[in-house]
């Protein structure tokens, strides 16, 4: 029946593929049950009948809505195809190389340096909600971060993936994301120590392979400790495995690490040319160099180091020569020999012999025996490595030791960089290891996301089924049990002969046949094959004894213990300090106990070695929260944005994606919030149940209604849970739904259209006939005339009366019409003398004020000294003056300290809201320079310039006081600016006088130029309006991307759609959610407050400019950032939410601020989310239109550009690179983000007060009594 709905005709569904691994097809004829062979054709067009098996049909594929998802797990049906598919859409179309998968976040390698990882991205991120934002490793990074910081807990962030797949950049982008959002207060720089370590390590363990150019060739899992306020105080490292055949032997095409390159490069420097080394290309010593010195590692302890690269670089060429079959022997004369001796100041004879010959010691006797040439080369590179190896370490433990740090790690972040799962086309030893570590990773993934699924079920509960997962113990058992690979391995290292062979004979004897997951090979005995969680694997058994023994010959030690050179000395001592010391806080006990090998000796291979530093990481790892980040390659050849679908799906199936997206699909992998569910499927509901209030309720009648099977849904407490392929029938039914309105309007359209043709020549037809019915009548009426007179004299008679009667009502109309205007003439005469009265009166109320002007004087202050030490005690409020002093009897030092009570009372005791009801703008600031006037009356210098300093400190100080107070602030930035006026205005100067009256003329200072206390004041007044504009932008910063960006207003524009494990923190159901209605209120309060407290109208309009360039920046820089947001409907609501502030600006009468144009990328964003973008045309109407964005820009939103519905159409990639061809000779920045720091030069305009100083008057509700006119 189901089959019967879902394989229909035009259904497209995934059939395997030799090069693609799935093409898609579509189904040309209705499939039913029973049926042998479903007919599908191919998207070349080709048509097949393709052989299916009834209980296995092919994966249907998901509706074109749901593909390019950001992540994986909202897709409806998962499956291979469907993520592979989705992949690649995301990273060939879109350029997206980051995607989730539940709690994976897939990263795959652009081969391609992208403008996403600036401080501007990192600021982004931090404090955002995972779902709320593209994926990025930032977005990791910053829910580690957050989930440490709430809940108090470890993290671990986990990359891991193939060589070459980028892990080493993205564990490099995770430290410098903890680096910049927790920036440690101390001058130690910490963070940036932390991220200087990762050069030294690349230095001396990556090299170049055939598959990367920086190779690591070690695990490493890097601790980041945090103090109890979050910030970095410390680092440790702990190391893996590092590859130390590298040092001595290098595949075709590969190469050494590059510290050696490096060191070879600067050779013929004076202080490395006693190394006496050959010449290299590579330059990059000096950077590792800095790194050193910043890490506080000293140029000796440098030194040494490159002494010992430098020996095992000479040993590297010490020429061993055979003797014969048995013997080989090494010239005196050897150079490098010599040299090697000479660094590491060993004694030349010594080696020259041991480096040919063993010591074998018996019970009876010690022999001596010759090496054949084999043999000593053997020798040779076994030391070779060993001392690299002890270098290694040795340097990882100095930088640990410098990351050290004092005090208490309250939490840490561990980011692990571990390789990922191998197979060569021969594997050996190391490749046994490697693959060991990942089935240890990838067991501990499985049972986190196992945990995680039962977790969500409980948390909406919902009954929990056990599902099926992949477990991979029985591998784990197989390698690392009592008398498994690794304990067979070790024991036959034991044996004085045991050999590789042996040892593979014993591992036929106890697993062929007996352990499904290990085989022999049929066409080899010198292999074994073991199939791991991610494929089958065959290991060849040469040289695993050697490589797990890692032996250096006794004497050869004992030669390098003697050294003078005491580095080389220590590295051979017996009990060296502990390499890498690693206190770790956790005290877990491992899930299995751990076996402890029965001796010492057993104890030292490189086997047991690693199996029990891999089991304190799985110890460390499983104390704390994990994070996944899965690195995949997308093709072998480096080439950018190029998809391999081969090579993916191998990547996807070995780093588990594949399995996590099993384990959801067995149950209910699509999830999806009762507003999502609602908001996306609302079309499909009645207006029965959309009457009810309760929209949840509404989501469950409608589910029971659509889908009749119970048992493929269930009703959660926030979410509903779909069964695969669900949500895919439900975009089915929308989908047609939409169709079948499409059509319904179509048909009333095309209906109307019809109507209206239809009316249009009914009324083309009615005119002729009227015409034609005309023409007829005259012509039979001229036939009568002629004919006959008596009718034409009676209608003569007609005509006549007809004329009479007309007549008789024009002169009606006359005389009505002339009564009608003598009556509007009145009333305009009698309007016309009311102005000329009220004009009249105002004069003579002029007149008599300039009477009452003439006879007073100007306003002074008088000052008594009694006051002043009475007024300390009280609060000056209810005193009363009774005294008045002449000004004969003023005192300079009355004067000074009754200068600090104004200051005092102006500052402290002025509210912004009591002041500015009715008063002139800028009251305070008058008043001020009255008092200036005052000093500048009496030519006292020191009066005046004590008065100005400490009105400056006043200001300042009831600033800093009031830092994050928007009222105060734009009072006080209001009255600076009109302090400055007047300074300016009465300043004496022609240029400040040119608006002045004849009084005001009079009224300027006499005795001082003030210009130097105007620039101070000025520089005050731009730091008041910076600090003004700050506490603007915070008020209004949070309220933005809500506002202009998430909220929907515009009616049947809805666009959620489904959001996979990582849930939006947003609904539209929150009351408390902003909405544009929250921006234009905020806008208008501090229109308001900026207007009541009198500031200048061109200050105001550069604060709105400000105010609307960062609502611009914000909003353009989340779309960047948001590939969900990028779509034709969302284009509609920005372009609609900037006509709401375009109004706004009209409304207040604010066109001329230029503050529009702040939002043109805006608004140009939202026109190239709405235009057509098909042919030729489009592109080079993109490229005129856009003027405003950048390249970098264009080409982000027409590859995030995401259709919300089947109706619309993805951007091609051919049409996006036609649009960045034309594009090519632009000149602009590549930088993706907006600078919303971004200040715009702020100017402080003259303009001079209307106010006559004599008629300003001091309220009583300043409290400035003692303030008199004499």
């Amino acid at each position: 029946g189901l089959y019967n709905i879902i394989y229909t005709y035009i259904t497209t569904v995934w059939i395997p593929d030799n090069e693609e691994v799935w093409q898609s097809a579509e189904i040309t004829k209705n499939y039913k049950a029973g049926d042998r062979f479903l007919q599908v054709q191919l998207e070349d067009g080709t048509e097949i009948n393709y052989p299916v098996d009834p209980a296995a049909l092919p994966p249907l594929r998901n509706p074109d809505i749901l593909v390019g998802e950001n992540d994986l797990t909202a897709l409806s049906y998962l499956h291979e195809p469907a993520v592979l598919h989705n992949l690649k859409i995301r990273f060939v179309e879109s350029k997206l190389i980051y995607t989730y998968s539940g709690i994976i976040l897939v990263a795959i390698n652009p081969y391609k340096q992208l403008p996403i990882y600036g401080d501007a991205i990192i600021h982004a991120y931090s404090g955002q909600n995972m779902g709320d934002m593209d994926p990025h490793i930032f977005a990791v990074a910053e829910e580690a971060y957050k989930q440490m910081a709430r809940n108090n807990k470890n993290q671990s962030i986990i990359v891991s993936g193939e060589s070459g797949a980028g892990k080493t950049v993205s564990a490099r982008y995770t430290m410098r994301y903890f680096a910049t959002v927790s920036k440690s207060t101390s001058n130690a720089h910490v963070e940036d120590k932390v991220l200087a370590s990762n050069p030294i390590t690349e230095a001396v363990g990556n090299a170049k392979t055939t598959r990367n150019d920086n190779s690591s060739r070690f695990g490493k899992y890097t601790e980041i400790s945090f103090d109890q306020s979050y910030r970095i105080i410390g680092a440790n490292m702990r190391t893996y495995l590092l590859e130390k055949s590298r040092v001595v032997f290098q595949s075709e095409n590969e190469r050494n690490y590059h510290i050696f390159y490096q060191l070879c490069a600067s050779a013929m420097q004076p202080e490395f040319q006693h190394l006496k080394l050959g010449r290299s290309q590579e330059n990059n010593l000096l950077f590792t160099f800095n790194c050193f010195i910043f890490l506080g590692l000293k140029e000796d302890f440098q030194m040494d180091i490159f002494k010992t690269l430098a020996a095992i670089l000479h040993l590297g060429n010490v020429e061993i020569t055979a003797v014969g079959d048995e013997r080989s022997s090494i010239s005196p004369e050897d150079s490098h020999l010599n040299m090697f001796c000479e660094l590491l100041d060993l004694n030349f004879d010594k080696m020259t012999q041991w480096l040919c010959h063993r010591k074998i010691i018996t019970t009876s006797e010690t022999v001596i025996k010759p090496m054949t040439k084999a043999q000593a080369v053997n020798a040779r590179d076994a030391l070779a490595k060993k001392i690299y190896s002890h270098l290694f370490d040795f340097i990882v433990e100095r930088i640990n030791q410098a990351l050290q740090f004092t005090g208490k790690q309250h939490t840490f972040i561990g980011v692990l960089d571990i390789y990922g799962f191998e197979t060569f086309d021969v594997n050996s030893f190391e490749q046994f290891c490697i693959n060991y570590a990942n089935e240890k990773l990838q067991l501990q993934f499985n049972l986190h996301v196992f945990k995680l699924e039962q977790e969500e079920y409980m948390k909406e509960d919902i009954p929990w089924t056990l599902i099926d997962f992949y477990d991979n113990q029985p591998v784990i058992d197989l390698i690392e049990a009592k008398m498994g690979i690794l304990e067979l391995l070790d024991e036959e290292c034991l044996l004085p002969h045991g050999t590789d062979e042996n040892w593979l004979q014993k591992l036929y004897n106890n697993f062929v046949n007996k352990n499904a997951l290990f085989e022999k090979p049929r066409m080899s005995n010198t292999s074994f094959i073991i199939q791991h969680f991610a494929d089958k694997v065959e290991y060849k058994c040469e040289g695993f004894l050697e490589k797990n023994r890692d032996t250096v010959y006794e004497v050869l030690m004992e030669i390098l213990k003697e050294s003078k050179f005491r580095l080389c000395a220590n590295f051979f001592q017996d009990n060296p300090a502990s390499i890498s010391p690693f206190s770790s806080t956790i005290n877990i006990k491992s899930a299995r106990p751990v076996l402890k090998p029965p001796n010492k000796q057993l104890r030292m291979t490189v086997g047991s070695k690693f199996r029990s530093s891999l089991s304190l990481l799985m110890e460390t790892l499983n104390a704390t929260t994990p994070h996944y980040v899965r690195c995949i390659k997308p093709n072998d050849e480096k080439q950018p944005f190029e998809f391999d679908s081969k090579r993916v799906a191998q990547q996807l199936r070995a780093c588990g994606v594949l399995e996590t997206i099993r384990i959801s699909a067995q149950s209910y992998p699509s999830r999806w919030t009762y507003i999502e569910f609602f908001s996306r499927y609302s079309i499909l509901m009645t207006q029965q149940e959309l009457s009810l209030n309760d929209k949840k309720q509404i989501c469950k009648i409608v589910l029971q209604r659509l889908i009749q099977d119970p048992n493929q849904y269930q009703f959660g407490r926030t979410k509903i849970f779909f069964r695969a392929g669900q949500v895919a029938y439900l975009e089915k039914l929308r989908s047609d739904k939409l169709r079948h309105a499409c059509i319904m309007i179509q048909k009333s359209v095309r209906g109307w259209l019809q109507r209206k043709k239809f009316l249009r020549i009914k009324q083309a037809a009615v005119t002729i006939q009227q015409y034609f019915r005309g023409q007829r009548t005259i012509h039979r009426t001229l036939y009568l005339m002629l004919t006959e007179p008596q009718i034409i004299t009676d209608i003569c008679k007609c005509f006549l009366l007809k004329m009479l009667e007309e007549h008789k009502a024009v002169i009606l109309q006359k005389y009505a019409r002339a009564w009608l205007a003598r009556r509007r003439f009145q009333n305009i005469r009698r309007f016309v003398s009311n102005i000329q009265l009220s004009y009249r009166v105002q004069r003579l109320q002029k007149k008599i004020e300039e009477q009452v002007r003439n006879t007073s004087q100007f306003m002074i202050c008088t000052v008594f000294l009694s006051y002043l030490f009475f007024a300390v005690n009280s609060k000056l409020n209810n005193v009363s003056m009774h005294l008045s002093l002449s000004f004969s009897e003023l005192h300079f030092k009355s004067f000074y300290f009754y200068i600090i009570i104004l200051i005092t009372l102006l500052y402290a005791d002025l509210k912004p809201r009591g002041v500015v009801v009715n008063m002139i703008p800028g009251l305070p600031a008058h008043i001020l320079f009255m008092c200036v006037r005052y000093a500048d009356y009496l030519n006292d210098a020191d009066m005046l310039k004590s008065f100005i300093n400490v009105t400056i400190d006043g200001i300042k100080q009831v600033v800093k006081e009031n830092s994050e107070d928007f009222e105060m602030l734009s009072f006080w930035l209001s009255n600076t600016y009109y302090f400055l006026n007047c300074l300016k205005q009465y300043s004496g100067e022609e240029e400040f006088m040119k608006s002045n009256t004849p009084r005001q003329n009079k009224n300027c200072l006499k005795h001082f130029d003030l210009s130097e206390y105007r620039q101070i004041l000025s520089d005050l007044a731009i730091r008041i309006y910076h600090q003004f504009i700050i506490v603007m932008e915070n008020n209004i910063q949070p309220m933005i991307v809500p506002g202009m960006l998430e909220y929907e207003s515009l009616q049947g524009i809805s666009g959620l759609k489904p959001t996979g494990f990582r849930k939006r923190s947003s609904s539209i159901d929150d009351t408390d959610t902003y909405t544009m209605t929250s921006i234009l209120q905020q806008l208008s309060y501090f229109y308001s407050t900026m207007c009541q407290n009198g500031l200048d109208s061109e200050l105001l309009k550069q604060a709105v400019k400000q105010l609307f360039f960062l609502i611009g920046a914000v909003t353009l820089n989340s779309l960047f950032l948001r590939k969900d947001m990028c779509s034709c409907r969302k284009g509609m609501q920005i372009r609609c939410n900037i006509s709401y502030l375009e109004e706004w600006l009209k409304d207040k009468n604010l066109q001329s601020s230029n503050a529009k144009e702040t939002l043109e990328p805006l608004a140009q964003a939202a026109w190239l989310l709405q235009v057509k973008k098909i042919t030729d045309d489009d592109a080079k109407e993109i490229c005129e239109h856009c003027t405003s964005l950048s390249t970098v820009q264009i080409v982000k939103i027409l590859n995030s550009y995401t259709p919300i519905d089947d109706f619309e159409k993805r951007v091609a990639p051919s049409f996006v690179r036609k649009v960045q061809a034309m594009l090519n000779n632009r000149e602009d920045v590549p930088q993706l983000m907006l600078d919303t720091k971004y200040l715009f030069q702020v100017t402080f305009p003259f303009t001079p007060s209307p106010h006559a100083l004599e008629m300003i008057q001091v309220p009583s509700s300043f409290k400035l009594g003692f303030l008199t006119r004499v």
